[in-house]
């Protein structure tokens, strides 16, 4: 294969701008550590324009909320998996009317329907890893490409694996930089700013769903049980694939 000096250069190029980023990211996780979210969101917004976007699982609309606060107009991406429930696209519908945002639908490659003809029914049940891969974490890694940076909602009480996320972070996987502006806060945080401020919310909430994912993979919860034992229950896996 013949590689050209002007093909050395620009992969050279992609080199120093990954190193920069992960430098300003690094930084930015010790100087923001103990800021509050949005000012951690006017950083984001400050240091990365319109290269910068938001992920929402439309459980509700508080990181839309904040965000669209500093940077209206935000691109947010919702990973419409074709298993969703009802109540989490008539949130996503609602998010549109409501915020000053441009949610765009990111789609896996292959329509449920392909996904079993190629694949076998029900694979969520079967390679529930596969299948978070397919429909949730390759159509994302795709739709992240013309980013700098993404903003995530996740938080340091909601698992186990979350207890150590940064408020800013190096994405390695993806060769970018995370923004989780709202991982100090609690579920008491979460609460009040969503009743302080009328944010929407997934109808599901008030029916026992703390954690909502795709409808196949999502369980009511009892009182007591931790808010993700619904996720996939019973089949050993609580996360998605998207934060790791």
């Amino acid at each position: 294969m013949n590689v050209s000096i002007v093909d050395i250069e620009i992969g050279l190029n992609r080199q120093r701008a990954g190193f920069d980023l992960q430098d300003i990211a690094e930084s930015a996780a010790v100087f923001l550590e103990d800021a509050p979210a949005l000012e951690i969101i006017r950083w984001a917004a400050a240091t990365f324009g319109d290269r910068l976007c938001l992920t929402s699982s439309m459980s509700d609309a508080l990181l839309i909320d904040l965000v669209s606060r500093v940077k209206p107009g935000i691109d947010v991406l919702f990973i419409d998996t074709g298993y969703h429930f009802a109540e989490t696209i008539g949130t996503r519908d609602a998010v549109r009317q409501v915020y000053d945002v441009n949610v765009i639908d990111v789609k896996p490659s292959r329509t449920v329907a392909e996904q079993e003809r190629d694949l076998g029914p029900r694979l969520f049940g079967r390679n529930p890893d596969l299948c978070c891969y397919l429909r949730k974490v390759e159509p994302l890694n795709r739709a992240l490409e013309p980013y700098l940076a993404w903003v995530s909602g996740i938080r340091r009480d909601e698992a186990v694996t979350r207890s150590d996320v940064r408020v800013v972070e190096w994405d390695t996987k993806r060769q970018m930089v995370k923004i989780n502006p709202i991982a100090r806060w609690t579920q008491d945080d979460v609460d009040n700013y969503m009743a302080d401020n009328g944010v929407l919310i997934n109808p599901l909430h008030y029916d026992d769903y703390p954690s909502i994912g795709c409808a196949p993979c999502t369980r009511q919860v009892a009182p007591g049980e931790d808010p993700r034992s619904g996720r996939w229950a019973g089949m050993g896996k609580t996360e998605c694939g998207l934060h790791l």
